[in-house]
């Protein structure tokens, strides 16, 4: 008998495939229903031209108690070096604030959050910072009309390759450095990578042609100019790279009479970049124009390794847009200094929607979570808080931190991830970074409210100095050891920043502390610190780092 029904099997198959894509569609639908509304350019506009703290560009932790003998300063405060000829180490002796800036802002610093703390459970604020809230701002961007500013490109969820280049083709690659002291510390609150990306041309051939060799010598080459010390003659240049073919730059950069594929060290460099960049000159100690840098503050995951969670806190761009030379870079400081002496606020260029833009040529966008987590544009004040670390600051290479810290070589190429890397010094220094600034703050943190570092350095209350060595070079541990929290005292910082951020007052402040703070001025009555009368004020703050330093044991002090 004739079987009537042989093509049912092809039927189930097609009406399983029907209800497959019925089903995500549907879960597009709810995933669109889920951002109904979300508007992440509202609260900036809304806020448009209203600032509460015209002061905003300083930060809390320049209101910290320095009780005569603690100097979380110097980090930031320090004697010209380079291109960056701003000298401020003065300022670690002296509260040189305006009339507006005498009074602290920074309320939330004095917030007791414990009980809000409790109120959420472990379970809960790991659910929330393993939710994904840069997805949505892309999508939520990429249909936003008459928006000037930066717009997310990169496909995080696409990932990197084994060199740390983005495989979404954006351009962008991976930075894997060592985390500037104090606040930015895993163990105070937050982690954070870094992506780099180099114009078009730094791209490309002579030709025109895309060539990642040629993107791959002119990344190098930055981290030469960025990363060794610009003081240095030109003959005294040495730096460890990823391997890189100096035939196609035509250029001997390891200064061995010939040219070779596979190079890994720049002692030499050469008057330009490579490739369609070549008409680019090669400045040490300065980014070329139209440098970006996206970077990623986020929640700690303490299942994670680098407990670097997947929501963000914040994403901050950063593209320099103007190159000035160097009687404007002298002259963007001399007027700075003069307008703080005739007791004149600050004031920037640009808007919320666009970006602040400083003296220097760089253009900074920031965005920050709503109440909801979601990512918002940050508002004009919020924006503020920026500046005052990415405009005139001593220790700034170019006015940026980390990729003057990045760790040399291919092994610099990957995302972020302190694990492997050892406390090595500050350039000119002898002693390990981490250890020195534990020395000479007495705490964890600028305010000196980190007790889990107070307990496990500070027993008894002196430095277990042999404790911290072991995270230096030779030593058996590294920062991973020195640097992550207990989870413990990861989710109760998650959790207080949550509470932080259901509040929406940024303008208070962003430090989301467990316990209200002590060592930190509600006022500034005497501007003097005390620290220039205790002989604890220090020039030799630096950003680069030592990478060659070899075990510290037998070595001098940085005191």
């Amino acid at each position: 008998m004739k079987r009537t029904h042989e093509a049912r099997p092809k039927d189930w198959l097609t009406v399983a495939l029907a209800l497959c894509l019925a089903a995500a569609s549907c879960g597009r639908r709810e995933e669109r229903g889920a951002e109904a509304g979300y508007d992440p350019l509202a609260r900036a506009r809304e806020a448009a031209g209203r600032v509460n703290n015209p002061e905003a560009s300083v930060p809390p932790l320049c209101y910290t108690k320095t009780n005569s003998t603690s100097n979380p300063c110097w980090v930031c405060h320090t004697s010209a070096h380079g291109p960056n000829t701003r000298s401020d180490w003065e300022l670690q002796a002296e509260y040189s604030f305006s009339e507006a800036a005498q009074k602290n802002h920074y309320e939330n610093l004095f917030v007791d959050r414990r009980a809000d703390i409790a109120s959420i459970s472990d379970e809960e604020i790991l659910r929330y910072v393993r939710e994904d809230n840069y997805g949505p701002l892309r999508r939520a961007l990429a249909g936003a009309t008459g928006f000037e500013g930066h717009v997310p490109d990169l496909d995080l969820e696409r990932g990197f390759d084994e060199q740390g280049f983005a495989k979404d083709g954006s351009g962008y690659r991976a930075v894997r450095y060592k985390p500037f002291p104090g606040a930015f510390w895993p163990t105070n609150g937050s982690t954070d990578d870094v992506f780099i990306r180099l114009p078009e041309p730094f791209r490309r051939d002579t030709q025109g042609a895309a060539s990642r060799a040629i993107y791959a010598i002119n990344l190098s080459l930055l981290e030469v100019v960025i990363a060794s010390d610009p003081d240095a003659p030109p003959d005294r240049i040495d730096r460890e790279i990823e391997p890189v073919d100096e035939r196609l730059l035509d250029f001997d950069l390891d200064g061995d009479g010939a040219l070779s594929p596979g190079v890994t060290r720049v002692r030499r460099l050469p008057k330009t970049y490579a490739g369609g960049a070549s008409n680019v000159p090669v400045e040490r100690g300065l980014y070329p124009r139209g440098v970006e840098f996206l970077h990623s503050v986020r929640y700690l995951d303490p299942d994670v390794k680098g407990f670097t969670a997947r929501r963000m806190k914040e994403l901050r761009y950063a593209k320099k847009v103007l190159s000035p030379d160097r009687w404007a870079r002298l002259r963007a400081q001399e007027k700075e200094q003069d307008e703080k002496d005739e007791g004149l606020l600050p004031v920037y260029a640009g808007s919320a929607t666009s970006g602040l833009r400083n003296a220097f040529g760089w253009q900074l966008q920031g965005f920050i979570e709503d109440e909801a987590g979601r990512l918002r544009l940050s508002t004009e004040e919020e924006h503020r808080f920026c500046m005052g670390c990415h405009s005139n600051l001593g220790v700034t290479v170019d006015q940026t931190f980390s990729f003057a810290r990045k760790v040399p070589g291919e092994a610099g190429w990957r995302v972020q991830d302190i694990h492997g890397i050892p406390d090595v010094p500050q350039l000119g220094h002898a002693e390990p970074e981490a250890l020195v600034y534990l020395r000479r703050v007495g705490g964890g943190d600028e305010l000196r409210a980190n007790d889990e570092m107070t307990a496990r350095f500070f027993a008894g209350g002196a430095l277990a100095e042999a404790e911290v060595r072991r995270a230096a070079p030779g030593g058996d541990r590294d920062l991973a050891f020195l640097l992550l929290p207990s989870r413990a005292r990861a989710l109760a910082l998650d959790k207080a920043y949550r509470v932080l951020v259901r509040g929406q007052r940024f303008d208070l402040g962003r430090d989301a502390l467990p316990t209200p703070a002590v060592n930190v001025h509600a006022t500034i009555t005497n501007t003097l610190t005390g620290l220039g009368e205790a002989n604890r004020v220090y020039r030799d703050g630096r950003l680069r780092l030592d990478w060659g330093a070899t075990a510290p044991s037998s070595r001098g002090g940085s005191r």
